[in-house]
């Protein structure tokens, strides 16, 4: 499929001017699907004209991405949707509890979104997963390569050798296939992304992991004043690696921060940060609690997964089974 994408570059579009092309991969819009998914505004932007000549670049784009079967059509048969779900596949989370609640791993072609507080499991289900992803497709993995975003400095390799290792994993070839990225800045977060289909071609990723999605955003934007224009940055940015995850059939995994609402005096008050724009554009959402040396991760949002929870812990495996009552009684 991917490299279906490729071989379709912009000089495919009929009539388009050599000046037009230049503007836009000078722009790094360089494919058809980087064309086909960008917004009339950001087309105009880069070519200085009118709306409605960005618009009509951006629908010859996904038309002839429609025409070679890349994208789905405006009107499908949920047969024809099922048919192209039978390409996605699903990556082990390392515990099989974990696994059966989410009916069989993380899935490709879509968003995965964990928040929880800090020292909830994030971060170290985000490591095991690079080292699960690898396994073969018949041991739950996805046969391929992991691209960490990382926007908290808080990944480390010396972890990842652990779970390897504990795994019985060979170390080195996991961390050779493990591609790090460290995001300075919110924009240098939006330019990775905008570009992702060429990293993902190039290391032959199946999974995609952005830890945290917010936390540049957050960090960089304060204020009331400025909470329209985050918002709008984070929609056209997890609007992108939900495309992205659909045409190149790979997992995406984000982890998000949390806040506190002061004003519930009953129930949990904590909830992700981000508001609707992630809620929306996210697949699945995960919550992750922390009780005593136990983990709750509990499915809150779902298109058709039931709403309950399973429970892990955190070992040198990374992501592991609750040990059973007897054998911690034997022990």
């Amino acid at each position: 499929m991917v490299e279906e994408i490729l071989d379709l570059s912009l000089e495919t579009i009929p009539g388009i001017a050599t000046r037009t092309r230049e503007k836009l991969k000078e722009n790094s819009v360089e494919t058809l699907l980087d064309l086909a998914s960008a917004s009339p505004s950001d087309i105009e932007e880069i070519l200085g004209g009118k709306e409605g000549n960005a618009t009509a670049l951006i629908l010859s784009a996904r038309k002839l991405l429609e025409d070679s079967g890349i994208l789905e059509g405006s009107f499908i048969t949920a047969a024809e949707v099922l048919g192209r779900r039978q390409a996605m596949m699903r990556c082990t989370t390392g515990a099989k509890g974990l696994d059966e609640l989410l009916q069989g791993g993380i899935e490709t072609q879509a968003i995965t979104e964990v928040y929880g507080d800090f020292g909830s499991g994030k971060t170290q289900l985000c490591h095991t997963l690079c080292c699960t992803c690898q396994l073969p497709p018949n041991k739950g993995g996805l046969g391929g390569s992991a691209l960490y975003i990382d926007t908290e400095t808080t990944f480390r390799p010396e972890r990842i050798k652990q779970i390897a290792d504990s795994r019985g994993m060979d170390a080195n070839e996991i961390l050779q296939n493990i591609i790090i990225c460290r995001v300075l800045n919110s924009s240098h977060l939006e330019l990775i992304i905008k570009t992702l289909g060429k990293s993902v071609e190039k290391f032959k990723a199946r999974l995609v992991i952005v830890d945290s999605i917010i936390s540049l955003h957050r960090a960089e934007f304060i204020g009331r004043g400025t909470l329209a224009e985050r918002q709008q940055r984070l929609n056209t940015l997890i609007h992108r690696l939900i495309r992205q995850a659909e045409v190149y059939n790979v997992a995406v995994v984000v982890s998000n921060q949390v806040q506190t609402q002061p004003d519930v005096f009953f129930g949990d008050p904590t909830k992700p940060t981000g508001g609707n724009v992630i809620a929306h554009a996210c697949t699945y959402r995960i919550y992750l609690k922390k009780a005593g040396q136990e983990r709750i991760a509990t499915i809150v949002d779902s298109p058709y997964h039931p709403y309950s929870e399973a429970r892990f812990r955190i070992t040198e495996k990374g992501v592991d089974d609750l040990e059973s009552p007897r054998r911690s009684k034997e022990e």
